[in-house]
């Protein structure tokens, strides 16, 4: 799966099920803030990307991400392996 779909059906992710604005999803934006989710969320949104992307994340995995971009990254990883 490329990135760019990669990209597209997780911000569709971050607008439909958290209700974030389209425009605050640069690649460059750093996650915790563009996204303004709690610790919760976080659970809830590892839930939607492992059901959308058949992957498994872990805690680990997060170690390395801050922006949306290392995200996406990270997602194109799990992904292609």
């Amino acid at each position: 799966m490329g990135i760019e779909e990669i990209i597209e059906k997780t911000n569709l992710i971050f607008v439909d099920e958290f209700e974030v604005d389209e425009d605050e999803l640069s690649t460059d934006a750093i996650l915790r803030d563009a996204l303004e989710l709690d610790s919760l969320d976080y659970v809830d949104l590892v839930v939607a990307i492992e059901s959308c992307f058949s992957v498994k994340l872990v805690a680990e995995d997060f170690k390395t991400v801050d922006t949306l971009q290392s995200f996406y990254d990270l997602l194109a990883k799990k992904i292609n392996d």
